[in-house]
């Protein structure tokens, strides 16, 4: 219904990648991350241009390959790779792609499909987060150029990459008028990433705070219309949600799966504790939660690919999926008991991937506030 022959294709030659040159260093990456050279290697192989057109070096293909690629990716184990591929695929590049000239993809869009650059996005900043209208990094024009002053944090990428999509504001106008989005190159004076974080989960990507003091940025770097930032933003942050769900669900159902075959094998008074009703009755709650959020992620996805822009539904398959990685992740750390809990199993580092989902891209409480108003309420 939703993937074609050539979906299936893909996804074996994804899985054929990850499982010969990403999880036999999975470990290691988790302890000091992924090496830069990763990009080149998934753009050599077409992986970052999955659904850009052939002439920007693209593979031409419908939104579900990226969902390949997103499912493939947490199935893999790897959250933290997952979530910075998907910030070049699905957040940075598509606003270029959408709203950037011809000039602006040559020189941003083509390079990040070839993996020959790497792409962040900034929009959280130290005092507003879910608040996106609460940012306070500025873009004052001067003639041919931007003055930009600000902070930014939780950036993922960005200490290695190469250009930012910063979203900032304007001094001289208020309300959503006042918002660009600004290409800011790596090496731009008065651009520093002054320290990486360190976090609970996704140890293998990078995650930067950004300075930009006096930062000089041509205004040949806006993408989109001067004041457009808000709404291009608000179209954004919908792929996003989008593929935040689907890799989720992915990393839900590695879980579940791995979760299933334990207590088939592990042994407890005298039998697989599959065999116990209280184990074997939360593994059916486990597959079905995940078996309906993947139905609502799916028929969403499609809504999307179709040209849709279904926020609701958006909203609240985020909402769904990332609530049920969740809650999975948990129940298996459960049934492995002190296992769960070990760094050597699986699980222990899905829970704390998972977590990440229900706060970026928009948090539960800002899913709910926006499926609410939806309803009239």
């Amino acid at each position: 219904m939703y993937f074609t022959d050539a979906h299936e294709e893909l996804r074996l030659h994804i899985r054929r990648f990850l499982e010969k040159e990403v999880q036999p260093h999975l470990e290691e990456w988790e302890e000091k991350t992924f090496p830069d050279s990763i990009f080149q290697r998934l753009g050599e192989l077409g992986f970052l241009g999955l659904r850009y057109p052939p002439e920007y070096g693209g593979q031409g293909g419908d939104y579900f390959s990226a969902v390949v690629l997103s499912e493939e990716m947490a199935r893999a184990g790897s959250g933290g790779l997952g979530m910075a591929v998907a910030v070049q695929t699905e957040m940075a590049t598509p606003p270029v792609f959408k709203f950037g000239t011809e000039e602006q993809k040559r020189r941003w869009l083509a390079p990040a499909i070839r993996g020959e650059q790497i792409a962040s996005i900034a929009i959280t900043e130290p005092d507003a987060g879910s608040d996106v209208a609460g940012i306070t990094t500025t873009a004052r024009r001067f003639g041919d150029e931007y003055i930009v002053n600000g902070r930014k944090t939780f950036i993922t990428n960005g200490a290695r990459c190469h250009w930012a999509l910063v979203v900032t504001k304007s001094e001289r106008e208020r309300g959503h008028a006042g918002y660009n989005l600004l290409v800011i190159e790596k090496g731009t004076p008065g651009f520093e990433v002054t320290r990486t974080l360190k976090k609970l989960g996704m140890h293998s990507s990078d995650t930067a705070e950004l300075l930009f003091d006096d930062c000089h940025v041509p205004a040949a770097n806006l993408i989109g219309e001067e004041g457009d930032g808000f709404k291009n933003l608000m179209w954004e942050l919908q792929g996003e949600r989008m593929i935040t769900a689907a890799g989720a669900i992915a990393g839900a159902t590695r879980v579940f799966e791995y979760t299933m075959e334990y207590a088939k094998n592990r042994q407890a008074f005298g039998q697989p504790i599959a065999g116990f009703q209280v184990i074997k009755h939360k593994l059916v709650d486990m597959g079905t939660k995940i078996a309906s959020a993947q139905a609502f992620v799916y028929q969403t996805a499609k809504q999307w690919d179709e040209g849709e822009y279904p926020v609701r539904d958006i909203s609240q398959a985020k909402l769904l999926a990332t609530q049920v990685a969740c809650e999975v992740a948990d129940d298996a750390i459960q049934i492995l008991g002190g296992h769960g809990y070990m760094r050597e199993f699986p699980v222990e580092r899905a829970w704390r991937d998972a977590r990440l989902a229900r706060i970026g891209a928009g948090t539960d409480e800002i899913m709910k506030e926006i499926i609410a108003k939806s309803y009239g309420l």
